[in-house]
């Protein structure tokens, strides 16, 4: 606060102080004073009492020059920079295509459909959260002028005009999940729902442009656009979505010569699809009333591009303090920036406000427990090595780990521990602090006393008393399992609301009629794959890009009334193996998923016959490397590895093309496998 407050001294209370021409008269070589000077053809010695300036005619006085403030520079410089941002943008188009490197790369649509690659199977696309477009049908009156507008996605203009408003809208009901009264937001239709997420920002815009170079259109591909925010099995009781995605499969496949549908989801629309498959089949009113064999008959392939199948640690950090690695940064950098009182601005009070009304973001909390995700002193990825110096180049056949046995360290990282309160209760031995127990989370729940909020902005945190933050605190770290413990104490209005639609556990008997309930289809580790045995399931994702997967947290200051008392300790970095850096643990992943989550399933849970996979449906592996772009003409990437840029990814487009053209895994060649994937897999004991 020091900092800003020293910025606005600078730029309105002292403005820059520019001599006038009094001042250089005074300043002037009294030698020179003291000579003759010539006025007029008339001579004056330094002794006369006559002024210069008065023998001057006054429209030759020379005017003090304009003070030059702070300001003036920030907007000049401004200005200048999308000036010449403008002018590059404009030469860009300007010059002819054909000069020496401007040519951008073919495409690989345009490639594969000279080699007579052309479409077969129709295809379908699922966007995950966030990414589709949402827009409003009704509202309040401050919404005036909006009607079928995009409250989401698009330009998001109406952030800055009219906040409170915006935000208004956004948020569901905190006891239903549904619409909140005189509010009607709905998913955007078509493929404009999802193909850019602003301007210039596609999502899957390349892959719809390079499917109609090989043939597609709007007969033959269509967007699942739905309401991310609800819980999955919402979007059926609000507005049929899975009914009209059961339709729209359906159609596609009779008017295509009943072809099989190629089913692309992306990021938490694997979880969609995952629920929309058991939901499918299963008898109404729950269910479709699709019938056993309705997937079988209907689905070639699902390419699951970043899939979260296993949950994102990110999701904890967002429920906790509303923050990731970025807002971390900036929280620590600019204080002032996000969540100041003094300005008002209270901005991750604003998020974690709104998002705790969305159910869908709990489908992505980590699933699977300790058994997947690791205890307090063990876990999958224990031996990951961050240090770049320490890495080496994998090879494409497969892991390079052997290599690299003689580089790891002996403490190994404890990412078993997703949550910990400072950086020391990260790294020390379980038996140096008090062990955890479900049973010591769930008292603390019930002894929790409500007491009066005292922010301007409702959190759960307004329930919570300062002396309840400190015992959750106090109990240093938790894992998958007590993590959803903490989340019922801090959260227990959003976790009732949502554990009614989701289940993050383990199946023990996977027959038992209780997992026929809808909160458990879109947990793979709780639900069996439909019996299609000629379907095929691939798992694509990019590796080599440092994904969050736990944290060093600490309490906010206590000195004034916060609503949110957590944050993410941005002062804890550095570790033996440099896999923390600003109170963030990373490991391999695709920036937003790490490995463990996206590659599981297809490396070990479904790979053959399992009880999660009855009919043997065949599964694949395939990365993809993550490179930098080399230039500013690959804009964010052509061999990315990204969650989001992945969709641009060369190599990525290529085998969805080829699948959506008749090729099959084993035509692709199988797994492509960079990361540490099935050395993981192996660690995990899960029964199958």
């Amino acid at each position: 606060m020091a900092s800003v407050l020293r910025f606005r001294k600078l730029c309105f209370l002292e403005p820059a102080k520019c001599s006038s021409y009094d001042e250089k008269i005074k300043k002037t070589d009294k030698k020179q004073l003291s000579e003759t000077q010539k006025i007029g053809g008339k001579n004056y010695e330094s002794g006369d009492n006559v002024s210069v300036l008065e023998e001057k005619p006054n429209k030759q006085q020379r005017r003090p020059p304009k003070e030059w403030k702070c300001i003036d520079s920030c907007c000049w410089t401004i200005g200048l920079l999308c000036t010449l941002w403008w002018l590059l943008l404009f030469l860009y188009h300007c010059l002819p295509a054909n000069l020496p490197g401007l040519q951008p790369p073919e495409p690989p649509g345009a490639r594969l459909k000279r080699s007579g690659v052309t479409a077969l199977h129709p295809v379908v696309m699922v966007p995950g959260i966030v990414t589709g477009g949402l827009e409003l049908w009704e509202g309040r009156p401050c919404s005036d002028g909006l009607f079928r507008q995009r409250l989401w996605g698009g330009s998001f203009t109406e952030i800055f005009k009219r906040p409170m408003c915006w935000l208004e809208h956004l948020s569901l009901d905190n006891e239903t999940g549904l619409d909140p009264p005189g509010i009607r937001v709905r998913a955007v239709p078509g493929l404009v729902a999802a193909d850019y997420f602003a301007p210039g920002y596609f999502v899957w815009a390349i892959l719809i442009e390079n499917l109609a170079r090989i043939g597609y259109e709007g007969k033959n591909m269509y967007m699942a656009a739905y309401d991310w925010r609800l819980s999955f099995q919402n979007t059926e009781t609000r507005d049929q979505a899975l009914s009209r995605l059961k339709s729209k499969i359906e159609l596609m496949y009779a008017t295509n010569g009943y072809k099989k549908v190629v089913v692309v989801p992306h990021s938490m629309g694997v979880l969609y699809f995952l629920h929309f498959m058991k939901w499918v089949e299963a008898p109404p009113p729950m269910g479709g009333g699709g019938n056993p064999g309705w997937c079988a008959k209907h689905i070639k392939s699902i390419m699951n591009i970043g899939p979260a199948f296993l949950g994102v640690p990110k999701a904890i950090g967002n429920i906790l303090s509303a923050e990731s690695k970025d807002v971390a940064f900036i929280r620590a950098m600019a204080p002032g920036l996000l969540d100041s009182e003094i300005l008002g601005l209270q901005t991750l009070e604003h998020v974690m406000r709104v998002s705790r009304t969305w159910d869908s973001i709990i489908s992505l909390v980590p699933k699977g427990g300790e058994t997947i995700w690791g205890d307090l002193d063990w876990s999958p990825e224990e031996d990951h090595v961050c240090d770049s110096a320490m890495n080496r180049q994998f090879d494409m056949k497969g892991n390079d780990t052997d290599s690299r046995r003689g580089f790891q360290v002996q403490e190994s990282t404890k990412y078993g521990r997703i949550v910990s309160f400072g950086k020391t209760a990260s790294e020390v031995h379980s038996s140096e602090f008090p062990n955890l127990r479900s049973e010591k989370q769930g008292s603390l729940h019930n002894a929790t006393p409500p007491v009066a909020s005292c922010g301007k902005v409702w959190t759960e945190y307004d329930d919570l008393s300062r002396e309840t933050i400190s015992k959750i605190s106090e109990n240093k770290a938790y894992t998958a399992k007590t993590l959803l413990d903490l989340l019922r104490t801090i959260a227990p209005k959003m976790m009732k609301r949502a554990e009614a639609h989701f289940s993050h556990g383990i199946a023990d008997d996977i027959d038992d009629p209780k997992y026929n309930d809808y909160k458990y289809w879109s947990n793979p580790l709780e639900t069996k794959l439909p019996e299609a045995p000629d379907m095929e399931i691939y798992c694509l994702y990019g590796v080599g890009i440092p994904t969050e997967r736990s944290y060093v947290y600490k309490e906010s200051p206590p000195g004034r009334c916060k609503s949110i008392p957590l944050q993410i300790d941005s002062s804890a970095d550095g570790n033996k193996n440099g896999c923390l850096k600003g109170g963030v643990y990373f490991v391999d992943g695709d920036e937003s998923v790490p490995v463990l989550s996206a590659g599981f399933m297809c490396a070990k849970g479904w790979r053959g016959k399992t009880r999660f996979n009855p009919s043997g449906i065949a599964t694949y592996v395939r990365e993809y490397k993550h490179k930098a772009p080399a230039n500013l003409l690959e804009g964010r990437g052509l061999e990315s590895g990204a969650h989001v840029d992945i969709m641009g990814n060369v190599a990525l487009i290529e085998d969805v093309l080829r699948v959506a053209a008749g090729a099959s895994g084993v035509e692709l060649g199988g797994d492509k496998i960079y990361s540490d994937i099935m050395k993981m897999s192996e660690k995990i004991n899960v029964r199958l």
